[in-house]
């Protein structure tokens, strides 16, 4: 027997019912270690949690007949590395700014060391069979997405089965549903059970498996077509033509390089016996892998003008490092075929896939641990920009630093706060006063400064004074526009409108014909409390007491009861351009 032979799970009758007890079990006991208040979390429940979560979910993927203390003891040490994940995370509480992303390098470490673990890359090392491997990666996927599936349907035929009963008076499987710790043990119980039925059908999974790397490879052609297109026309229009389409693009970009990558190894498999014999197929394959370089970099290029911008945030960091992860696979997709001369590209593909898999895995778990911390990082770019007037003090995001670096950011705001620029320090200590987190509203981000085009109408009226500072809160008048300002008669209300279809950027003609590539944004503005401030359309409600909205609510009742429900013309106003509703209202 080989190695080869010896990674893969042989039929096991006992296999479901000991998965379906260790999972149910499981689910049981995550129920009461996670008896914890959203908002209170303590840590040893977190980690007892994530132990009891993740360590018996890796011996029920790991565990076959022949071995179980390998198994066991990779479990186990699955369990401790996310219980100290959960545990860090549960006491971060404020302290840091991205907690969440620690939970999910682990989750990434862990689900790229459990097919690396079935191919015994730990005793094998580069000697690893990338069959292996690759078998493993997919019949995993495939076996977790069919015990999920299995659980789904479970759950809803024990619902059907409740309904039924309790038509006939009989509540107790209703009842039973309704208990937490029954969901948990039945999901335990039904995943096991499907987990091991799958385990013990590799053979069938495994020719499923080439059947839908079959499908997925028609997929490569029209793909390989489309994205060369794409590449061709960045390459002739430059990218400000992508920078121009959409403000994000690089999540998109990366997600084309991904999809780019599970299509590329439809075509090449686990081996040269296995590849597609179709040079049609080939042939998209390659231009598939010599295009997740240029994504990759495009999205660096994207991300980096926007770090250049805005400066460093914990949330751009993490963004960075996936970017060099898929940069690493571009480029060893990239000088594959270059090295492997054409006619041995796929074989060096399929070491490259094994070499980054297990690169990934150290970098995804060393980001877990309490080695880096970006709010430190980002808060220290954040001052250095700040003191080098990359940005001035208007523009500075000082809420960030209060809420969205960790204690790092709430320090680097204490210093701010005396600071010798009084404006700085002045900003920087109401930041320290907020009791929430203020956000611009929708589309503001990206958008641009505010402009400094403005027209008054009447013509000749002077723009009422802080209403140009109410406007710069909002988009409507942001970027390359004119900021049309119209008081109205009450001396109380004025329309803004940002007109984007405005010379230089568009002719009077293009600004009148049909599908116009230009926009208008339009809000209603009112004195209120002081101040000028944007319209809604929704009111806001009155606050009241207990006893008041009791009388509220009676009067209500009654009313509907005694058929008081009447239809008359509403009290909300709406902007007019020329005489027409634009169709935004407000009260």
């Amino acid at each position: 027997m080989t190695d080869t032979d010896t990674t893969r799970d042989t039929d096991w009758s006992l296999r479901p019912w000991m998965l379906a007890l260790l999972l149910g079990v499981a689910g049981l006991l995550i129920h009461y270690a996670s008896d914890w208040q959203y908002d209170n979390v303590p840590p040893w429940r977190a980690a007892l949690t994530g132990f009891l979560f993740f360590g018996p979910l890796a011996f029920a993927f790991t565990l076959v007949r022949e071995r179980w203390r390998g198994p066991l003891a990779f479990a186990l040490l699955v369990g401790a590395v996310m219980a100290g994940i959960a545990w860090r995370v549960a006491r971060a509480e404020d302290h840091y700014a991205d907690e969440g992303y620690w939970l999910a390098a682990g989750i990434v470490s862990i689900a790229l060391a459990l097919p690396l673990f079935q191919a015994r890359f730990h005793r094998l090392r580069w000697r690893t069979s990338y069959d292996d491997t690759h078998f493993h990666v997919w019949t995993d996927a495939i076996s977790a997405g069919g015990a999920l599936a299995f659980t789904g349907l479970s759950f809803l035929l024990a619902n059907l089965l409740a309904e039924l009963f309790a038509a006939i008076e009989i509540e107790f499987l209703r009842e039973l549903l309704r208990e937490e710790w029954f969901n948990w043990t039945f999901a335990g119980v039904t995943f096991g059970a499907a987990l091991g039925v799958l385990r013990n059908q590799l053979k069938v999974i495994g020719t499923l498996q080439s059947v839908g790397m079959l499908v997925l490879s028609l997929i490569a052609v029209p793909f390989a077509g489309a994205l060369a297109i794409f590449i061709l026309a960045v390459l002739v229009s430059g990218l400000d033509v992508l920078w121009g389409a959409t403000r994000s693009p690089t999540p998109l970009l990366l997600s084309c390089a991904a999809a780019s990558f599970v299509l590329v190894n439809s075509v090449v498999r686990n081996g040269d016996a296995e590849a597609s014999g179709s040079r049609v197929l080939r042939w998209a394959a390659l231009v598939l892998a010599l295009g997740i370089l240029p994504l990759s970099i495009m999205a660096a290029i994207s991300t980096g003008t926007r770090i250049a911008e805005y400066g460093l945030s914990p949330e751009r960091i993490w963004g960075l490092i996936a970017i060099m992860v898929a940069v690493a696979y571009g480029v060893a997709y990239f000088v594959a075929p270059i090295r492997g001369r054409m006619t041995q590209w796929m074989e060096r593909v399929r070491r490259a896939n094994l070499h980054l898999a297990a690169g990934t895995c150290v970098l995804a778990f060393i980001l877990a641990l309490p080695i880096l911390d970006f709010g430190v990082i980002s808060a220290r770019d954040q001052l250095a920009r700040l003191q080098a007037g990359e940005v001035s003090a208007e523009d500075f995001d000082f809420a960030a630093l209060r809420w969205d670096f960790g204690d790092a950011g709430r320090e680097a705001l204490a210093k701010l706060a005396k600071s010798g620029n009084a404006q700085v320090a002045k900003l920087a200590q109401e930041a320290q006063a907020q009791t929430e987190r203020s956000w611009p509203p929708d589309g503001l981000d990206g958008r641009g400064e505010l402009t400094d085009r403005f027209a008054v109408y009447p013509v000749g009226t002077a723009l009422p004074a802080g209403l140009k500072d109410a406007i710069a809160e909002v988009h409507v008048c942001r970027g390359e526009v004119v900021c049309r300002v119209y008081l109205q008669a009450d001396d109380e209300t004025v329309a803004v409108l940002g007109d984007g279809c405005t010379a230089p950027q568009v002719t009077e003609g293009e600004a009148v014909e049909p599908g116009r590539d230009c926009a208008i944004d339009i809000e209603p503005f009112g004195f209120r409390d002081g101040g000028w401030k944007i319209l809604t359309g929704d009111p806001p409600a009155k606050p009241m007491s207990k006893e008041e909205e009791r009388v509220s609510l009676l009067r209500e009742r009654r009313a509907i009861e005694s058929g008081a429900v009447t239809i008359a013309p509403s009290r909300e106003r709406e902007i007019f351009v020329g005489g027409e509703p634009t169709g935004r209202k407000f009260e």
